[in-house]
């Protein structure tokens, strides 16, 4: 299967380049061609618009930054619905969207998709940026079985854990579901890390008990480590997280949700970000209770950044067996 990857930031890259890795044939694009640089020295092709690619691949992954991005990708005239509506009826082409995007606009794109003679799968990761460069992310895929099927071979070489979610769609809903939480936890850690602190606890052995108490959570095991060092870098950063907050508050309102904690951690980011800068380090959050009690959250003998050095395995299905 020939792949096409448009989109090379810290995430996109590190997937393309499993790609790469486990023998696909890939062509790249990104804004800044610089960013393929590594990949096109690997052997990965260019591709001079979206469409030329589109044109002349099995599957199109696009990770982007925004819904708006993803649209400005697909419905451009040189875009990829262009690219696939120029092809000679051969098997209908992939779009894997792998961007965190609005589960409306992901089902509004599909339909764009399939009038074009396409078929489309929403397929976000989750598991953080260190775990997408060895290949053990964990990948929602929402589309119909049979384009499950299709994908399956191109999310396994990307991700260890491939869940089937549903329709188109689905998929972004999940990913805005676990996006939120994580944002949650963060919150609350920064908040316990702090209360710790202040409270004349040393912080190594509150880490300690929180990683081995019912306090444990992977945003512990990870985001904890790096505001203990200092470094406060998780590749994720303020603007993500408000991005992703409003994208969770989008369903939920769709849905005729009533949220409370919602409301609180958008204006805590939305704080945050107004006094560090949107591109600061979103685990930088923690600020905000630092300079409210004069402290700093460090201890020593914690990374800078968080590196998966578990082996890369080989993905499979997540099988949902209750219900």
């Amino acid at each position: 299967m020939r792949v096409g990857f448009i989109g090379l930031g810290n995430v996109g890259s590190k997937l393309a380049g499993s790609l790469l890795r486990n023998g696909f044939d890939l062509v790249v694009r990104d804004l800044d061609r610089s960013a393929a640089a590594e990949l096109e020295a690997k052997g990965a092709g260019w591709a001079e618009s979206p469409a030329e690619m589109a044109a002349g691949v099995d599957m199109v992954i696009t990770c982007l930054p925004s819904p708006a991005a993803s649209a400005a990708v697909m419905e451009a005239g040189d875009g990829i619905l262009a690219g696939f509506a120029s092809r000679d009826g051969a098997e209908a082409p992939i779009w894997a969207e792998m961007s965190t995007t609005d589960e409306a606009e992901v089902r509004r794109l599909a339909g764009l998709v399939s009038a074009a003679g396409g078929v489309a799968v929403d397929c976000p990761v989750s598991g953080g940026c260190h775990r997408a460069a060895t290949g053990n992310i964990s990948i929602f895929a929402g589309c119909d079985r049979a384009t499950f099927e299709r994908a399956l071979p191109v999310l396994t070489a990307m991700g260890r854990n491939i869940l089937h979610a549903g329709g188109v769609g689905s998929a972004s809903i999940l990913k805005v579901v676990t996006n939120y939480l994580a944002s949650a936890n963060l919150v609350s850690l920064c908040e316990a890390l702090v209360t710790s602190k202040v409270a004349g606890i040393d912080l190594n052995t509150a880490y300690e008990a929180i990683r081995i108490s019912s306090g444990n959570s992977f945003v512990h095991e990870t985001e904890s480590q790096v505001i203990l060092n200092g470094s406060r870098d998780i590749n994720f950063t303020m603007d993500l997280v408000q991005k992703d907050l409003s994208l969770f508050a989008a369903v939920a309102e769709r849905a005729g949700v009533p949220l409370e904690l919602s409301p609180v951690l958008i204006d805590i980011f939305d704080d945050a970000a107004a006094r560090y800068g949107p591109r600061e380090w979103s685990p930088n959050v923690v600020r905000r209770w630092e300079e409210a009690t004069g402290v700093s959250v460090l201890a020593p003998g914690f990374p800078a950044e968080m590196i998966d050095d578990e082996p890369e395995v080989p993905g499979h299905e997540v099988v949902v067996t209750r219900g």
